[in-house]
């Protein structure tokens, strides 16, 4: 049976801007100092920003999307159990809002370990939403080695992350390509590589990020509140899967390399829902972590479903309620540059910028 789920977000690092989104034009004029200061300082609630409902239940709000009062930087740097209490708080206002399950989208994940500080909570169930971005990454993954010719190199950058390692392990299952491994552990790289190698793959792996500038197609899966991908670190024609958010890729680099392409991963059409509010997406889009939130609700899950690292059999669990409500959506989206819709993906034809609020990323 059909239950209410609440999705969190937060303000990416152009405070001004998201701000004057949520609350009217002159809240854009209050200087960015100002307003870094009152969130790490001020007790400021959580709030809905956003409100979802069925197509075909137009009078009934389904989901709800909450915005925790923290920046990416504040996320990742203050006191961890200062930034808990405020997702922890989020989470509060779902479950008094009706919600059964609540999912953590952008840094609210890597915040609380993936929703793992969350583990004993009894009242609500938590998911992270790194089942189905692997599901989806995986299929976009799919989509773009069709072009590059025989035997790309493949870069996971962030392979043994909460994302990465299951669709590393997904793609094995699947494929016997060459992988290159990349994140800072070189221990669990190590580990990781010979857990797909029994499967028929060919993995390598690094802790340095020149190293991605040999492979074809670059999956970033990383948490930084910054870009970290940069143009001395892209070979020549290679495609960018950018799967993060907030992103590690920054639009100068269409500047810098007009002969790369950089895809926004983790996305999918939701055509069966409306949307009253801002995911910082185009209508009728949705992050594939919100999707594995509304697809869990739709299901009736009750519980924690997806905590830390996402499992292959949580991936393949999610993607079949994925196609049991198909007639909603949930389906891989049409390949988009920095919002922008590519007109022949992979090809690097773009269409003219989409007009689209951009209040939090989620």
């Amino acid at each position: 049976m059909q239950s209410d789920f609440a999705f969190l977000v937060h303000p990416r690092n152009t405070l001004r801007s998201d701000m004057g989104i949520l609350f009217g034009r002159p809240f854009a004029l209050v200087p960015e100092v100002v307003w870094r200061t009152a969130l790490k300082h001020l007790p400021v609630p959580p709030m809905v920003t956003g409100k979802m409902s069925r197509v075909d239940l137009p009078g009934k709000v389904m989901g709800r999307i909450i915005t925790v009062p923290l920046t990416p930087t504040q996320l990742l740097t203050l006191p961890r159990t200062k930034v808990q209490a405020r997702i922890s708080a989020a989470i509060d206002m779902a479950r008094d809002l009706g919600a059964s399950v609540v999912g953590l989208g952008a840094l609210t994940a890597p915040a609380s370990v993936g929703g793992k500080a969350f583990a004993k909570r009894k009242d609500i169930g938590v998911t992270n939403g790194n089942a189905f971005t692997a599901a989806m990454t995986l299929q976009a993954m799919e989509k773009l080695t069709a072009s590059l010719g025989r035997d790309p190199l493949i870069a996971i950058v962030g392979a043994t992350g909460s994302v990465g390692s299951c669709l590393t392990r997904l793609y094995a299952r699947k494929h016997a390509g060459r992988l290159l491994l990349v994140a800072r552990n070189e221990q669990r790289l190590l580990a990781l590589a010979a857990d797909v190698r029994r499967d028929g793959v060919e993995a390598s792996v690094s802790t340095d990020m020149a190293d991605v500038s040999r492979a074809d197609l670059v999956v970033l899966l990383t948490s930084s509140p910054d870009a970290l991908l940069r143009s001395e670190h892209l070979k020549r024609g290679a495609i960018v899967l950018d799967d993060t958010v907030p992103r590690n890729t920054d639009e100068k680099l269409l500047v810098e390399r007009p002969d790369v392409l950089i895809v926004d991963g983790g996305l999918v059409e939701i055509p069966g829902f409306d949307l009253r509010g801002s995911i910082a997406l185009a209508p009728k889009l949705a992050y594939a972590c919100l999707a594995e939130t509304m697809l869990l609700a739709l299901s009736g899950h009750q519980g924690h479903f997806c905590m830390g690292e996402a499992q292959v059999d949580q991936a393949e669990h999610i993607l079949e309620l994925s196609i049991k409500h198909q007639h909603l959506g949930f389906q891989l989206a049409p390949f988009r540059s920095f919002g922008k819709l590519i007109l022949d993906a992979p090809t690097r034809t773009v269409a003219a910028p989409v007009e689209e609020l951009v209040s939090c990323a989620a």
